[in-house]
């Protein structure tokens, strides 16, 4: 009597627990069935592990317990590097800090999960394998002062070199080299010489000065001179041109009085004052005075 209660009471009981344990799992199968991607990601379908196809953003459906979804960002990502040791091809050491831009096309992000699993691995078996063999390649191809000069084409260098070398699922977006950093030693030597060449180029801009400063004045004692010169041939040319004026008055008034004796007379007593003179000489004669006669 007591066992068949007993019976009838399990019986019960699993009556209830084997409705509510199948809508648990109705409700967890129906909830495991979607999914979303957000956008910058694409996912990977997977059905017990094998890749069956590729998500796009939004929401999806997927086979509880079956299908699985993984999730690859297709944004862009940096990735750096804090003490990169290279030699220059003068061999001079220095320690870089590079970082590396990069993201994983959205048509390649199956190829990412079968080869990598995660953005994590590959750039662990891409990048940091590459990017510290060619930065010193590159950085090997330039003298430690040229790498300095040339930062600019360096850092093309160093992207195109990486760029080409890394062949997988990844777009190199830039290569930035943020810093180079030499010995003490080499440092100081270099802020020497800069030192000595900025000495040096103060000497030949004040050279330079000085030379412009006399070329000035050479040019201005050259115009004082043509100056002086000018005008000493314009007054020889006025005196010339006044001495030939006098010369030609006197020529002229020479040949009127060799042609007019009575000019000639006429001119002396023009010229004469009056008086006779007080002294003459034995052989001298008493000038002749026309007087009118009265009648």
């Amino acid at each position: 009597m007591l066992k068949n209660d007993l019976s009838k009471v399990s019986t019960n009981h699993l009556g209830k627990i084997i409705p509510v344990s199948i809508l648990l799992i109705l409700l967890i199968g129906l909830y495991g069935s979607w999914y979303t991607i957000d956008q910058g990601e694409r996912g990977v379908l997977l059905r017990n592990g094998k890749i069956i196809d590729t998500a796009e953003p939004g929401l999806g459906f997927k086979i509880p317990l079956m299908d699985t979804v993984v999730k690859i960002s297709t944004q862009t990502h940096t990735a750096s590097y804090q003490a990169l040791q290279a030699y220059s091809r003068d061999q001079q050491p220095a320690t870089l800090r590079a970082s590396v831009t990069f993201s994983v096309p959205p048509d390649r992000v199956e190829e990412v999960y079968a080869k990598f699993k995660g953005i994590d691995s590959m750039v662990s078996r891409l990048l940091d394998r590459q990017v510290p063999t060619q930065v010193e390649n590159i950085f090997g191809k330039y003298t430690a002062i040229s790498a300095v000069q040339e930062r600019i084409k360096f850092g093309i260098d160093v992207t195109e070199a990486i760029t080409k070398s890394i062949k997988g699922p990844v777009t190199i977006t830039s290569v930035q080299i943020e810093n180079i950093d030499f010995s003490n030693a080499y440092e100081k030597s270099v802020e020497d010489r800069m030192r000595a060449e900025v000495e040096v180029q103060t000497q030949l801009q004040n050279l330079e000065k000085e030379r412009v400063s006399a070329q000035i004045a050479v040019t201005q004692a050259q115009a004082e001179a043509d100056s002086q010169l000018a005008r000493a041939i314009a007054e020889a040319e006025s005196i010339r041109i006044k001495g030939n004026a006098e010369a030609s008055a006197i020529k002229i008034r020479a040949e009127a009085l060799a042609q007019n004796q009575n000019l000639v007379e006429l001119t002396k007593a023009e010229r004469w004052d009056g008086k006779l003179p007080t002294t003459m000489l034995p052989t001298g004669t008493i000038p002749f005075l026309e007087v009118q006669k009265t009648k």
